[in-house]
């Protein structure tokens, strides 16, 4: 039987820390912020918890030449656990979601379950995988809006898609290595989704009208100084590294987001998960 450690490495547990801001985010757009909010958190991240199980099933012969110290190639976990934790990850996110938003939730959690599935068992590996991976994160946001006024939330869902479409695009080179003209693409992405996640709130006379911008800050210095680093040497190593500078600093995207629609508070909150998110990293890779 695999350990909780084995399931942790699997599930890449600590990236989780990445996923509850999009609610957030897509709640506090929406004006929907609430006691649902949290629930629906919670499904998100099952639902994440599932792709990243349902994605090692998927590539398990791959992984078994490219990476060999993941749980399935080295025996840890068997496929078939693999496969069954991911279908019941997947149920779970999904019938949470339903349980704590009721209908509007589960029309967004069942559309975003077959998205992570879809990414996983055929589009990851073609050139449509970085943009199904955006439509899962969007559709994540959109998640956290399905308690408010929807349409309200479609910007940061934008945004939050936009950075993880230069995510993915980078994981794609993890294993070779890239040519420079891709972390210069997802560079000038980054810039434009922090300058679109720091501009003012509308009530710009709160005293926390800064904080949105100082966010975007944060998380364009740590994420862009990690693909700036891939341009000078674009080695796998390199690769890997901003992927992981991608999914750990998502936090303070989101809490810029948050703040730019008013919570300014809260938004600070699920910025301080990108830090701790990067610490966990050193112990389960996020990648």
């Amino acid at each position: 039987m695999p350990t909780l450690a084995d399931l942790a490495e699997l599930v890449r547990a600590p990236a989780a820390l990445s996923v509850p801001g999009d609610v957030v985010a897509g709640a506090a757009a929406a004006g929907s912020l609430g006691r649902r909010t949290p629930g629906l958190a919670a499904a998100s991240v099952l639902l994440y918890w599932a792709g990243m199980a349902g994605n090692d099933w998927a590539d398990r012969r791959l992984d078994a030449v490219e990476r060999p110290e993941r749980p399935i190639p080295t025996g840890r976990v068997t496929p078939e656990v693999a496969l069954g934790l991911a279908v019941g990850l997947t149920a779970a996110g999904v019938g949470l979601a339903a349980a704590v938003g009721g209908g509007r939730a589960a029309a967004v959690a069942v559309p975003l379950a077959t998205a992570v599935w879809g990414y996983d068992l055929r589009a990851k590996n073609t050139s449509a995988g970085p943009a199904v991976m955006a439509a899962c994160r969007g559709l994540d946001v959109l998640l956290g809006a399905t308690g408010g006024r929807l349409s309200r939330a479609v910007p940061a869902a934008v945004t939050v898609a936009a950075h993880t479409w230069t995510v993915t695009a980078l994981s794609r080179r993890e294993v070779d290595g890239a040519d420079r003209a891709l972390p210069l693409r997802t560079l000038a992405g980054t810039a434009l989704v922090a300058a679109s996640a720091g501009r003012p709130p509308a009530t710009t006379g709160s005293p926390l009208a800064a904080l949105p911008a100082l966010l975007a800050t944060w998380y364009a210095a740590r994420y862009g100084a990690a693909q700036a680093r891939v341009v000078v040497d674009p080695s796998a190593g390199r690769v890997r590294a901003a992927v992981g500078a991608g999914i750990t600093g998502l936090p303070a995207l989101q809490g810029a987001l948050t703040a730019r629609a008013g919570a300014g508070l809260l938004g600070a909150a699920v910025a301080a998960a990108a830090p701790l998110a990067r610490r966990l990293a050193r112990r389960v890779s996020p990648t």
